[in-house]
């Protein structure tokens, strides 16, 4: 059983920084990889960034480049996002995810690649 739970969420003025944490259990996540999302009131879920199971690999979405940092620690079973310079359009809940299959990395930019989700951190950015 794969839960993931997020850390670190929560009020910042626009040009401040967060870093958000996600920790697995119930798998090791040497062989998987993890993507976040994020969802604003009244959007679809978007794709924020992804790494891949050996973190050789990122991807980020255009409005991100920069600014986030996704990273890994698998000792710790755990993956993070580094937010800099924040805005308010980068208001939303993020959500950490990860797929079922080993060494997967088809359709990361997209909800459907993955199969657990973590509850969701809350991220509000004032102006």
């Amino acid at each position: 059983h794969v839960q993931l739970v997020e850390f670190g969420g929560g009020l910042v003025q626009a040009g401040g920084s967060l870093r958000l944490s996600c920790a697995a259990s119930g798998r090791t996540l040497s062989s998987y990889g993890l993507g976040w999302f994020r969802q604003a009131p009244g959007k679809e879920r978007e794709f924020v960034a992804a790494i891949s199971w050996s973190g050789g690999v990122t991807y980020y979405e255009d409005s991100v480049k920069g600014r986030f940092t996704i990273s890994r620690e698998n000792a710790k079973n755990t993956v993070y996002l580094q937010m800099n310079s924040l805005k308010p359009e980068d208001t939303a809940v993020y959500y950490c995810a990860t797929p079922e299959d080993e060494y997967y990395t088809g359709r990361y930019y997209s909800p459907e690649g993955y199969d657990y989700w973590g509850q969701g951190t809350r991220v509000t950015v004032s102006s």
